[in-house]
């Protein structure tokens, strides 16, 4: 999966901020960036603190870009830009200078004036101190009401290919809407295609196709309906229980001939504790490589990284993320 996307990215060079330019993990990992020659990182911090981190650690980032966010030559359009974005809130010029001197908000910018194609941050701070920045400078495409997010996960085969499948949303929204499934669907299985995968999109529930009844039941069910009308070309179905929706054994059963049913790869779940919990026993128990949070709805690539990462977790979700944009 990885080399497909890697090999799109050289012939596609792309710019990608890491806001957190000291932390060894994004040092290691830009390190490789730019020895495998994959794309350009550019690192956000005093410049002279980067350097001697990169020295502390033995990694070189010769030909990464080093940014200060206080000697940023654009600084200027960057602090009218936010005023602008923000008038409704009234943010003064001062005030605007204050926050872009944060590294999530000033690599935020980055993005949104176009100098850079993408921005992966979180290796020290919470999901949500990069998502809020995004939502307010980025803000969601057209069309898009919620930013979602989806889980790539990856596994080997026998055979020596990779089985790859999607999940969303496991990290965002709590208890998602049936128009709010719909775009984390819609965005999910758009993300699927990136990696590889010809989605068949399976809604989740506890219920096979009105086997079982309630409210969550009904939610599942119609969200799958309103995705079927809004996307008529997506390879969609729904409600399914998981086994109904992998095993062609059970789906002949319960559902035979349905197009999704049994063959399913790309999964929506009803709300966060159900997509948190299982795409971690994918992980932990199914032997499955988990990659994201991806977050999904913005207008450009905008990802978090978990405070557990380590240097390779940071590559390959800035592959991920360069190959987004």
């Amino acid at each position: 999966m990885f080399q497909l996307l890697i090999d799109k990215l050289k012939a596609n060079p792309k710019k990608i901020v890491f806001t957190e330019g000291t932390d060894p993990r994004i040092l290691e990992a830009a390190s490789r960036l730019l020895t495998e020659k994959i794309m350009t990182p550019i690192l956000v911090g005093k410049v002279s603190d980067v350097k001697a981190a990169a020295e502390k650690c033995g990694y070189d980032i010769s030909g990464a870009e080093i940014i200060d966010p206080d000697e940023f030559e654009r600084l200027g359009e960057m602090v009218d830009a936010f005023c602008e974005l923000r008038k409704s809130k009234g943010i003064t010029p001062e005030e605007a200078r204050k926050t872009l001197s944060q590294g999530n908000y000033f690599g935020t910018m980055l993005v949104k004036i176009g100098y850079a194609d993408a921005l992966l941050g979180g290796a020290t701070y919470s999901t949500a101190d990069t998502v809020r920045p995004a939502l307010q400078i980025i803000k969601t495409k057209p069309g898009n009401n919620i930013v979602s997010s989806c889980f790539i996960l990856v596994r080997p085969r026998d055979n020596g290919e990779n089985e790859i499948i999607a999940m969303g949303d496991c990290a965002i929204n709590i208890k998602p809407t049936e128009d709010e499934l719909v775009e984390i669907a819609t965005e999910t299985e758009a993300c699927a295609r990136i990696f590889g995968i010809d989605p068949k999109v399976a809604f989740l529930s506890y219920s096979t196709l009105g086997s079982g009844k309630g409210e969550d039941v009904d939610k599942m069910r119609n969200a799958c309906a309103k995705c079927k009308a809004a996307n008529p070309n997506m390879v969609v179905d729904g409600e399914f229980q998981f086994d109904a929706a992998v095993d062609s054994r059970v789906a002949d059963t319960k559902c035979p001939g349905n197009p999704v049913a049994g063959k399913a790869n790309t999964f929506i779940f009803p709300d966060i504790n159900a997509g948190n919990i299982g795409y971690k026993i994918a992980q932990r128990l199914g032997g499955f490589d988990a990659y994201g949070p991806i977050l999904l709805g913005l207008n450009a690539p905008i990802n978090d990284l978990s405070r557990g990462c380590n240097g390779l977790e940071v590559y390959c979700m800035a592959i991920i993320t360069a190959a987004l944009a």
